[in-house]
């Protein structure tokens, strides 16, 4: 097979840390290349310099016959590398056909001189691009009426109209249901029966065997290895060349949970919502229990607990946390109250990315400590500065300075210095929705921990997960929904996967 691109000797250095040392990696046309490590492995760093976005310190690409230094984001473009971030770039408030030709319109000239968008020969192509990535709906619908899996073929569609020949994908099934998962496997397939290659970037270990041609893999910056998939035995031997050591496969703290009344942490009773996405649920959260919610896309799940965090569409219910009824309103409310909440869309709600990771690990702190909601106080910065030291080391973030912007840390690291800025504000309740996604398997053990650390101390930890392993290797009990109801709570000691679908889809 043609090989598309060929990096060699990659090495990019920043100020105090060598992000790649001699990394070599190339993609042949038709081909599925898995990138793998943990977060921090230079996985992105070594997809930006292809991109254009970073120069490397020193190494060559090579493509089209041509060597290069370093690649601009505009040559990477007319070179045919495209990249679809996990965090889409579409703009949600124009249509389908307008977003594949952002920046790109084509254009016709009206009385021979004046120059107009040529609406009908964009349409034309941006049809037959949804085509191609099987998007049934109208190009011209807005893309804020969309599915996250729509958007994504949106993505797709875009790099095809660019005539792109190799195609990043990072993390593409991270939002997606299995059905989903599996209609964008078979849209991967046929761009490979078309020439294009694909670098595929997941920490979903079940996909990439049903995927990947061939896989590289780094660690702290450097290649551990590039295999193909053929050559892999199991899912184990990717883990373990990816964190250097075998995880454990069970995550269950060593104390059984006592289910008495006495014990209840929380509580809630018959929580609604104006919009019915929550029908009178009511649930209990016992001392030293980590409480998994389970269902199918559309279940409530998050709904749920966005009415009891943030009074979100809350149109009745209780709450009590540790035997004391707690008001259901706004999110301060809730801070107030001990109450935490770790969104899904970490990016969007759950970090400050202009601020540095000592401001985003005190602000919760310091929110709770001053007076108005919110609107006097004083920064003492010695004290944040301490605070940030502290859950830096309890939480274990790998960052070159607390000053350094959140925004340059991998993924896992990010999510690390959210659940640190809520202990840094003694919260009592801990709700994570989907606290793992899009984090490698590594950084996932030490999330774990840390959820079974906080129960085992006390604290209330509940989980939102759509991963059936983490919810059975976590979770002492696990409470199912479906259309906004509680269909049932599942003990650890009974608990399929089976038996979670099942109850399911009551």
């Amino acid at each position: 097979m043609e090989t598309l691109v060929e990096m060699k000797d990659i090495r990019k250095e920043f100020p105090g840390v060598v992000a790649l040392d001699q990394v070599s990696f190339d993609v042949k046309a038709g081909e599925v290349h898995l990138l793998l490590g943990e977060n921090g492995a230079g996985k992105s760093t070594l997809m930006k310099i292809l991109s254009g976005i970073y120069t490397p310190t020193a190494g060559t690409i090579v493509m089209g016959g041509q060597e290069y230094p370093a690649l601009t984001p505009k040559k990477s473009k007319e070179l045919g590398i495209s990249i679809i971030y996990q965090e889409l770039s579409v703009v949600n408030e124009l249509s389908i056909a307008e977003n594949m030709f952002v920046g790109k319109l084509p254009t016709k000239k009206l009385l021979s001189f004046l120059p107009v968008v040529d609406k009908a020969a964009y349409m034309k192509q941006a049809e037959e691009a949804a085509r191609r990535v099987g998007l049934k709906k109208p190009v011209n619908t807005l893309v804020g009426d969309l599915s996250i899996s729509e958007k994504q073929m949106v993505e797709i569609a875009k790099a095809l109209v660019e005539n792109s020949k190799l195609l990043v994908m990072d993390e593409p099934t991270s939002s997606l249901t299995e059905e989903e998962t599996k209609n964008l496997q078979n849209i991967i397939r046929e761009l490979k029966a078309e020439g294009i290659g694909i670098v595929y970037i997941s920490h979903k270990m079940k996909e990439l065997r049903e995927i990947g041609d061939r896989v590289t893999i780094l660690k702290d910056g450097k290649t551990v290895a590039t295999k193909e998939m053929s050559e892999i035995h199991s899912e184990q031997e990717i883990i373990s060349m990816m964190v250097g050591r075998e995880l454990q496969s069970t995550f269950f703290g060593k104390e059984e949970v006592v289910y008495k009344p006495e014990n209840i942490i929380f509580r809630a009773e018959d929580i609604r919502r104006k919009d019915k996405k929550t029908q009178g649920v009511s649930f209990e959260l016992y001392k030293g229990e980590v409480l998994g919610v389970a269902g199918l896309v559309g279940a409530g799940r998050t709904e749920l607990m966005n009415a009891i965090f943030a009074g979100e569409s809350y149109e009745s219910g209780r709450i009590w946390l540790d035997g004391k009824e707690v008001r259901i309103g706004t999110p301060y409310t809730s801070i107030k109250n001990g109450i935490a909440m770790i969104t899904e869309n970490r990016r969007e709600t759950g970090i400050f990315p202009n601020f540095g990771i000592k401001e985003n690990l005190v602000l919760v702190n310091r929110l709770l400590k001053s007076g108005w909601g919110g609107f006097r106080g004083m920064i003492h910065d010695r004290q944040d500065q301490r605070i940030a030291e502290q859950e830096r080391e309890k939480m274990q973030i790998k960052c070159s300075s607390l000053s350094q912007l959140i925004t340059e840390l991998s993924g896992g690291n990010q999510q690390k210095v959210i659940v640190g800025k809520w202990l840094a504000a003694d919260a009592r309740l801990l709700i994570f929705d989907e606290p793992t996604k899009g984090i490698d398997i590594g950084t996932k053990t030490e999330m774990y921990k840390i959820m079974r650390s906080l129960a085992e101390q006390g604290v209330g930890v509940i989980m939102i997960s759509s991963e059936m392993p983490e919810l059975l290797g976590i979770c002492d009990r696990i409470m199912v929904m479906n259309q906004g109801q509680k269909k049932g709570i599942l003990d650890k000691s009974e608990v399929t996967e089976e038996l979670i679908l099942q109850t399911a889809t009551m």
